[in-house]
């Protein structure tokens, strides 16, 4: 019995794209390598902690989150529920040049392979040289080493993320090889006509649907999301991140300008019509010392309303949602009961129901008239069972303060960027 007299219970929250291992940096990997279980399990342990009881891994190492995700449905660790696809589909491993290429020219051939095989197994970029009846086949198989759902590339994951990976009639084979398996289809995507044909495969939602390059999403292809109830996972950003992310690059004419604005418009045209819409943002935890990694620091914006962050991230999609116009019950709607129905786990979860999960949160403040108040957690219950927030996580390893530097570290004078150099004995000059 817990008193919750003066509170507001709503559903477990849910996270539609979550990436449990996105810290692919080849030092992250390396030094984490016999771990990858551990890294997830953490990173589900945060989630949990931040009121995300069920999240959907849309792209990792399939045998670890398998594991992961058995140890935690079993009882044995606490986590957020995990369901998980594994490697997107047609996209090579992290060492590559779908994510980072400049890793495979630094690791040996040997340790680029390890890691790669470990994310892509069968389903990689060989597969665009297949029939469809050939993708189809191996689809089948990646399915039945015990995945929750597919995740294919629609658009490649190079570059702008323009061209077609999968022509329609292999993107319509591979959700035909999922339904048939009675798990969900879902699309990566990143521009129109790949948003456009993904939809039109039938795919049962589309990651980061607001994510189209520069061309903003024609209505007719808004109104066959709402014909077809294709969930339309989307990316907001709110005001404060898009003034940061102006205010670095050069002028208005940007690319960079022009892929934000149109991405606001699409949240902005998805928030004004029927389309069924979700909550995610790539939630993933980071190592402390990616702040000081230029190239991901440079675009992440850590302290800038990072989408990203595991932590926060979920709170900043209900801010940049609110400050859109998008009405207080469809956010609760779209991060709770969309996401179970799109990935056919509403018999269970998504609402509060006799019969149903006890997935809940009890909040201080009403989520209904600010969306703020998500971020009062008073309790949160997952299975029926009282969470221990501050037990988690219970094994820190990237969430663990950077350890002090040892003497030889904090004596060092770094030859770049000491300001003063020593004067030279032969010229007499700095």
């Amino acid at each position: 019995m817990i008193d919750a007299r003066g509170k507001y219970v709503i559903p477990g929250l849910m996270n539609a794209n979550v990436h449990l291992l996105c810290d692919v940096r080849l030092e992250n990997l390396v030094r984490h390598m016999d771990r990858f279980e551990d890294l997830i399990i953490e990173a589900a342990q945060v989630a949990l902690k931040n009121g995300l009881t069920t999240v959907f891994d849309t792209w990792g190492p399939r045998r670890a989150l398998m594991n992961s995700r058995d140890a935690i449905n079993a009882g044995q660790v606490p986590g957020s529920r995990i369901f998980c696809a594994g490697n997107i589909i047609g996209l090579d491993g992290p060492c590559s040049a779908d994510f980072f290429p400049k890793a495979a020219e630094v690791a040996s051939g040997a340790l680029a392979k390890r890691i790669n095989a470990i994310w892509v197994e069968n389903v990689g970029r060989h597969l665009m040289w297949l029939t469809p009846e050939q993708v189809a086949q191996e689809v089948r198989a990646y399915i039945g080493k015990g995945i929750d759902f597919i995740k294919y590339a629609s658009n490649d994951h190079t570059g702008q993320g323009a061209f077609i990976q999968f022509s329609p009639r292999v993107q319509e084979a591979m959700v035909e090889e999922a339904h048939r398996a009675s798990i969900t289809a879902q699309a990566h995507c990143s521009s129109v006509e790949g948003l456009r044909i993904a939809v039109e495969a039938g795919c049962d939602l589309i990651t980061h649907a607001n994510i189209t390059g520069p061309t903003p999403i024609p209505e007719s292809t808004i109104e066959l999301f709402v014909k077809r109830n294709t969930g339309a996972v989307l990316f907001p950003f709110t005001q404060r991140r898009l003034d940061w992310f102006f205010g670095m690059t050069s002028h208005g004419a940007d690319l960079g300008h022009t892929l934000m604005r149109a991405a606001d418009t699409n949240v902005r045209n998805f928030i004004r019509s029927d389309a069924t819409l979700l909550l995610a943002n790539d939630a993933s935890l980071f190592a402390p010392e990616v702040e000081s990694d230029p190239t991901w620091s440079a675009w992440m914006g850590l302290d800038v309303d990072c989408y990203m962050d595991l932590r926060q991230g979920h709170f900043f999609w209900f801010k940049a949602m609110e400050e859109k116009g998008c009405s207080p019950m469809r956010m609760l709607q779209a991060a709770t009961r969309n996401i179970a129905e799109a990935y056919g786990k509403d018999r269970d979860l998504g609402t509060l129901e006799p019969g149903k999960i006890a997935d809940m949160l009890i909040l201080d403040k009403n989520p209904l008239l600010a969306s703020e108040n998500y971020r009062t957690i008073h309790t949160i219950l997952k299975d029926g069972v009282v969470v221990d927030r501050e037990a988690l996580p219970v094994n820190p390893i990237l969430t663990r303060p950077m350890a002090s530097p040892a003497d030889e570290e904090a004596s060092y004078v770094n030859f770049a960027n000491a300001g003063k150099f020593p004067m030279c004995p032969t010229c007499m000059s700095h």
